[in-house]
C-alpha cells in the first residue's frame, strides 16, 4: 500500500489556500479520526464544504479523497519517525555522525514518499528516448547536474551539464526534436534555472524538473515533475546536505529505472566504460 500521505500535507501546508490549509491541519493533527470520516462529515468538523475537502485532494495531487485516506491509513501503520535533529555549539564528533546519519536517512525515506509514479515513468520513457539531454542546475544543484550527466555518459547517452546560461542557450537554440532539458533547483525558484525552462518551453522542448515538492516556478514549467521531500529538514543546512543526498538518491531511482528498461545494453555499456577506465588506469600505473 502507498503511503506518504501525511508527508506531502506536510510539505504543501504552507502553500495551500486558508480554505483548504485548515483542513489540511485537522488531518495532519487527528489522523485516526480521518480515516474514518466522509467528506461531508470532515467539512462538517473543519467548519468548510464537501467542495473544499475535494480541493484540497486536487491541490495535493491525489485522485480523491478515499485515496488520501488510504495514503494516510498506510502512513499510521508505520514506526514513529524520529524527524530531523541539528547540531548544537559543541556538539561531539559522535553525535554529528549520529545526527547526519538519522537526518540522512530521515530525507530518503521522506523523498521515497512523494514519489508520483506515473511522473517518474514518464521521464524514464522520455530519457530513454531522447538524442541529447541538456542538464542545468546552479550552485549546489550543478553538483547533481554533473552527476545525472557522468551517469547518462556511461550508458551512452549524450548529456550536457554546463552552468553557463548562455551556453545551454546555445544547446536550446539548436535542439531537435526529442531533445530534452532538465532543470534541477532544490527551492524550485532559481531565477536561471526559471529562465532556461522558459526558453525551452518557448522552442517547444520536453522538460522534466527535479525541486522540493509542491508548487513552484520551475515545476510549473516542466512536463514532468519530479520531487524531495522538504519539510521540517533541521535548520542548519547551509551545506544543503540532506536535500542534496534526496536529489542524488532521486537521479539513482530515475538512472535504475532507466536501466531496467535496456538491461542488457546497459550492462554492456557499463562494461565497455568499465574496461576504457580500467585500461586507462593501467597505462598510468605502468601495468
Amino acid at each position: 500500500m502507498i503511503s506518504g500521505g501525511l508527508k506531502i500535507i506536510e510539505n504543501m501546508l504552507m502553500q495551500l489556500p486558508e480554505s483548504e490549509r485548515k483542513i489540511a491541519q485537522y488531518i495532519l493533527d487527528a489522523p485516526h479520526e480521518v480515516v474514518n470520516c466522509t467528506v461531508s462529515e470532515l467539512a462538517a468538523v473543519t467548519s468548510s464544504s464537501g467542495a473544499a475537502v475535494i480541493r484540497l485532494c486536487k491541490s495535493l495531487g491525489f485522485k480523491g479523497f478515499q485515496d488520501l485516506k488510504v495514503r494516510v491509513i498506510s502512513d499510521l501503520g508505520k514506526p514513529v519517525e524520529q524527524g530531523y535533529t541539528d547540531i548544537k555549539k559543541d556538539e561531539t564528533k559522535e553525535n554529528i555522525v549520529q545526527k547526519t546519519l538519522s537526518n540522512s536517512i530521515q530525507s530518503l525515506r521522506d523523498s521515497a514518499e512523494v514519489i508520483q509514479y506515473e511522473e517518474l515513468e514518464m521521464a524514464v520513457q522520455t530519457l530513454l528516448a531522447a538524442k541529447n539531454i541538456h542538464l542545468f542546475g546552479i550552485g549546489a544543484s550543478q553538483i547533481i547536474a554533473t552527476d545525472v550527466q557522468q551517469k547518462l555518459l556511461r550508458i551512452n547517452k549524450h548529456a550536457t551539464a554546463f552552468s553557463d546560461t548562455h551556453l545551454v542557450a546555445t544547446l536550446i537554440a539548436n535542439a531537435e526534436k526529442d531533445d530534452v532539458l532538465f532543470g534541477i533547483s532544490f527551492s524550485g525558484e532559481t531565477p536561471e534555472v526559471i529562465n532556461v525552462m522558459a526558453l525551452a518551453k518557448e522552442k517547444g522542448m520536453k522538460t522534466i524538473s527535479l525541486t522540493k515538492y509542491g508548487h513552484s516556478s520551475v515545476a510549473e514549467l516542466a512536463d514532468m515533475k519530479l520531487f524531495t521531500s522538504h519539510s521540517t529538514e533541521a535548520p542548519f543546512r547551509s551545506a544543503a546536505t540532506s536535500s542534496r543526498l534526496a536529489q542524488l538518491f532521486m537521479i539513482d531511482v530515475l538512472f535504475l529505472c532507466m536501466a531496467t528498461e535496456t538491461y542488457e545494453e546497459t550492462v554492456d555499456y557499463i562494461e565497455k566504460t568499465r574496461s576504457a577506465i580500467k585500461f586507462l588506469k593501467e597505462q598510468s600505473t605502468g601495468k
